[in-house]
């Protein structure tokens, strides 16, 4: 899938927005309220490699899709904080258990927001600079 499908299968997400650009910030719902639901789509050139992006933000939980050249779904990865030291645990929902990229992003996603974090992960394991 071209970087120009995933675009307008990012658009087909939204109901009722005009235009699209490459960096895309979208709510559904009342701003005020925790009911609301964010969406963020873009797309970052990194060392010869094209990021594809879509962060889904809910009010106590965050969905992020990473891929990396193609729209394919990858490795699926959960993580929230627990107690008592607010440590972080992460699974692997989908996808072999072999792949450290995918968890260490999402421990440090957790750690930084609070948040509870679902991680669909399509890097490659090789890239480590495309990890940090």
């Amino acid at each position: 899938m071209s970087s120009e499908e995933l675009r307008t299968s990012f658009a087909d997400l939204v109901v009722g927005s005009s235009s699209r650009t490459d960096s895309q910030i979208d709510y559904l719902g009342d701003l005020s309220s925790e009911g609301c639901v964010q969406i963020t789509c873009f797309t970052e050139d990194l060392h010869d490699v094209t990021l594809h992006f879509q962060i889904i933000k809910f009010s106590k939980q965050i969905y992020v899709w990473v891929g990396c050249n193609t729209a394919k779904f990858g490795h699926l990865y959960a993580a929230a904080t627990t107690r008592p030291g607010n440590g972080v645990s992460v699974t692997s929902v989908l996808g072999g258990t072999s792949d450290n990229t995918g968890s260490g992003m999402v421990r440090r996603l957790v750690l930084k927001t609070g948040l509870n974090i679902v991680l669909a992960c399509n890097i490659p394991k090789d890239s480590p600079m495309l990890e940090v």
